[in-house]
């Protein structure tokens, strides 16, 4: 049973969140997968602050006996609030609120559910640890089904700018969370998602699996190249925010055959360029 429950409480790593995140905006919704994203990386930096600010003891901290090591290991930081319960209702919650289908909200309850469990069956969380992680998570997901971000461009560039500055300011021994989400921010709030998903399963297929491999070739790529320049928290920060760019736009550049340019996209490129015409 602590295999089972360990496989289930492995849905809410962040590798996991990132790959749904990245399936559902390349084939569902590049809009809503972008807010979302957006959502999702707010509510990570408040999960951080709150853990490391309040600094709260888990089930196993006075007794290592409570939980097993593997248990253990799932277990990074202090307790308050549960960062699988809290990432895993932003995220699957979240994508309910925004598809509003019955079935697909029943699964995705039902998996959040799960996750909440497992931790408190692994005693790594108490009961109020998992409560507030998914009264967090509930508010950022209706923000990530009910916020606007697409529409603000004033500040997109800006906003990036300053947060990856922010992290050339931490000390190098602050904890990875931080410069992960601030990189998560600056990422989602600079992208600009300009295309159509496909619609036909073979589309679908071919999108999921080259996208995924180049995010993931990115991903480590980036590791292994940045790791090899320190551990500082700017250079984790811009390897986030790299991933987060390479697919909403790397991705869709290279597979424009099974990912077409949106309409609407398309004609304000067109009107911009016949603008500049006419000026010049």
């Amino acid at each position: 049973m602590d295999s089972l429950w360990l496989a289930v409480t492995n849905l809410g790593r962040d590798e996991v969140f990132l790959v749904v995140l990245a399936l559902y905006t390349l084939l569902v919704s590049p809009r809503g997968g972008r807010d979302l994203g957006v959502a999702f990386a707010l509510s990570y930096l408040v999960n951080t602050a709150l853990k490391y600010g309040l600094n709260l003891p888990r089930p196993f901290t006075a007794d290592p006996t409570l939980a097993s090591e593997a248990a253990r290991a799932t277990a990074g930081g202090p307790g308050l609030p549960s960062g699988h319960s809290q990432m895993s209702a932003t995220l699957w919650l979240g994508i309910a609120a925004q598809l509003r289908r019955p079935a697909f909200t029943a699964f995705a309850a039902v998996l959040v559910a799960l996750v909440i469990a497992s931790r408190l069956v692994l005693h790594v969380h108490f009961p109020s640890d998992v409560l507030v992680g998914l009264g967090l998570g509930l508010g950022f997901a209706w923000l990530g089904a009910h916020g606007t971000f697409a529409n603000w461009n004033a500040a997109r560039w800006g906003l990036p700018a300053l947060l990856l500055g922010l992290t050339a300011l931490l000390p190098i021994e602050t904890p990875r969370e931080y410069s992960a989400g601030l990189g998560l921010l600056a990422g989602y709030w600079a992208a600009r998602p300009d295309f159509t998903p496909p619609r036909d399963w073979a589309g679908r297929l071919s999108v999921a699996a080259l996208g995924l491999a180049l995010i993931f070739a990115v991903y480590l790529g980036l590791g292994a190249v940045l790791g090899g320049l320190g551990h500082s928290p700017l250079l984790r920060a811009l390897r986030y925010a790299g991933v987060v760019l390479i697919a909403l736009h790397g991705v869709p550049l290279l597979l424009r055959r099974w990912l077409p340019v949106r309409l609407d996209a398309q004609r304000q490129t067109e009107q911009r360029a016949t603008g500049q015409q006419a000026e010049g």
